[in-house]
């Protein structure tokens, strides 16, 4: 079974410099109808202003994915580290026992656009750790390219939860297929231009709830089409 989760129809706050679409309840948004999906708690698409971002705060018992879509975002954390993370770039950051980050647009003028992902942990209380990497469009282009895993196969980021999540870009026509294992479930998150899957459409800023299926087909429709694969306990 897909279940859509359309664009218009996630929560949204305006908050001047920040601008963002919740998938799952966060923050001042609630639908007791979106908690989450399996180990998935988050999927914020957020637009942040330029010279603008989230001043120091702090996490725990959560692994923490950020997919940069357009522009570039500065961060710094109580481990230690500064980095600045670009389209193409998969950061990660376990938060585990506790951690205090902030993070800030790179640009004085231009909008950076990104995904922030919440992943529930497999343990509570681990030492926090980060990890960045690149992943090209040549890596995605016209395949699932796995970016996150529980064990770091294919070179991919290791994180506390058996959960896999795929990034891919395909032109139009052009294809790509995931089966799920039995007793797995799946998310879609279309990231850039509109796919096909298993026949139903979905454009960028849809999701997709997937339970009891096994084999998934995706087709991009538009010349340029980027999406993300949760392969979800």
């Amino acid at each position: 079974m897909i279940t859509p989760r359309r664009s218009k129809d996630r929560g949204f706050v305006d908050h001047g410099w920040l601008r963002t679409f919740h998938t799952f309840s966060f923050s001042t948004y609630y639908d007791h109808h979106f908690m989450g999906f399996s180990a998935l708690r988050v999927i914020n698409e957020d637009r942040v202003q330029g010279a603008q971002g989230f001043d120091p705060h702090s996490h725990k018992d959560m692994e923490i994915i950020t997919y940069v879509i357009e522009g570039a975002l500065a961060h710094k954390d109580s481990m230690g580290n500064g980095s600045v993370i670009v389209p193409d770039d998969v950061q990660y950051m376990s938060a585990g026992s506790g951690v205090t980050h902030s993070e800030f647009n790179h640009s004085e003028t231009e909008d950076a656009h990104f995904l922030q992902i919440w992943i529930i942990p497999e343990k509570r209380g681990t030492k926090p750790r980060y990890g960045q990497k690149k992943f090209t469009r040549e890596q995605k282009l016209g395949r699932l390219c796995m970016v996150v895993s529980p064990d770091g196969a294919e070179d991919s980021i290791a994180v506390h939860q058996e959960a896999r999540l795929f990034a891919s870009v395909l032109t139009r026509d052009q294809t790509t297929s995931h089966t799920l294992a039995d007793k797995r479930r799946a998310w879609l998150q279309v990231v850039k231009g509109e796919i096909l899957l298993n026949g139903d459409a979905f454009v960028a800023g849809d999701g997709a709830m997937i339970t009891d299926e096994f084999t998934l087909s995706i087709r991009g429709i538009t010349s340029e089409n980027e999406f993300l694969l949760f392969d979800l306990p």
